[in-house]
């Protein structure tokens, strides 16, 4: 089949996006398809021959996407663009899409997990993988996922909802209870969510938090341990435990090398991984997601679980936990990549 893998765009987790891309493209060739890289925001500025033969390059436009320590700059990101148009869609993207059996969405963050490229596909008829654009857009807005979690009896740490601006940081510091979460509506890969003890360090938070929203979710901490279940078809994964040799699952422990330990599967007991599972499958079909989805939990002192929330696009990229969830139970990387894929058109045929 012909693919294109859909990466990067203009989101702070656009590195991660596009070594998932990178990743799922190779293993698409190796597969057989024809496969071929494109990134959202940048589009095909580079790429002189016609659309049609796009498909044969020999490397499928594969680079060498690599992770640094902190979020991309996207103002150098966006200075990078020949045209300098506003769009978020880079040249030719749609126009290549459109000529692919299928796009595999490898996006993350904005314009790639809420919704707005789902929907955009939808509008053109163009299949594409993962979850559509309403089941998309709520997953990655916590708001609402919190609220039907409180609403389906998914237990979840007790939160609130503030809205506020530069003025009201002090006072709202000096009101919240500590320790707590701190984090925004519709951020990912640990990006936008703190850790406050003091009220020092709250007030630092609230600051820094306006940088991506003037709304925040404060959250009950939860301590314990760091569960992630990943939810295929229809059935869950067994769970990773990450343990982050600095105590915090942040952008960097997630990506680099050695910064965290991972067991896959899990030490839970046969009743934990169950009721675990169990309750990502359920938040899973509760907001009407699609092939795949990954939720995030902390087992607290006493065994039981928390759920905090789910992702529609979890990271595929080779450190990431879904691909390792997937090992556990006899699907190599390729073939994760594959089932994906193959899902997908079933739902759409």
């Amino acid at each position: 089949m012909k693919i294109v893998v859909l990466a990067g765009g203009l989101s702070t987790e656009r590195e991660v996006s596009l070594v998932t891309g990178t990743a799922v493209c190779k293993a698409l060739r190796r597969k057989g398809h024809q496969a071929v890289l494109v990134d959202l925001f940048l589009g095909l500025e580079d790429y002189d021959g016609p659309l049609e033969a796009l498909f044969d390059a020999p490397d499928g436009r594969c680079g060498n996407a690599a992770i640094k320590t902190s979020a991309p700059d996207l103002d150098a990101v966006r200075r990078r663009r020949k045209d300098q148009s506003p769009g978020l869609i880079g040249k030719d993207v749609l126009s290549a899409c459109a000529l692919a059996d299928i796009v595999f969405v490898g996006l993350h963050g904005e314009s790639g997990e809420d919704g707005r490229i789902q929907a955009t596909l939808d509008l053109l008829g163009i299949p594409y993988t993962g979850s559509g654009h309403l089941s998309s857009a709520m997953a990655m807005d916590k708001i609402v996922t919190k609220r039907m979690m409180d609403a389906a009896g998914i237990r979840t740490p007790k939160w609130r909802l503030a809205e506020y601006g530069e003025a009201d940081v002090a006072a709202l510091a000096e009101e919240l209870p500590l320790p707590c979460v701190v984090k925004t509506p519709g951020g990912g890969s640990s990006l936008g969510v703190y850790l406050p003890e003091t009220r020092a360090e709250l007030k630092a938070a609230l600051r820094d938090v306006l940088r991506f929203d003037s709304q925040v979710i404060v959250e009950e901490r939860i301590m314990g341990r760091d569960i992630f279940t990943a939810v295929l078809g229809e059935r869950w994964l067994p769970s990773v435990e990450v343990i982050s040799a600095t105590g915090k699952f942040d952008y960097a422990a997630k990506y680099q090398s050695g910064a965290a330990l991972e067991l896959c599967p899990a030490d839970l007991t046969e009743d934990q991984q169950r009721e675990i599972g169990e309750m990502a499958l359920k938040l899973h079909q509760l907001l009407g997601l699609s092939i795949y989805s990954r939720a995030d939990f902390v087992l607290d002192g006493d065994g039981v679980p928390w759920c905090l929330e789910t992702n529609s696009l979890p990271g595929l990229t080779p450190a990431s936990l879904m691909p390792k969830e997937a090992a556990a139970v006899g699907l190599t990387y390729d073939d994760l990549c594959e089932e994906i894929v193959q899902l997908s058109l079933r739902r759409k045929n």
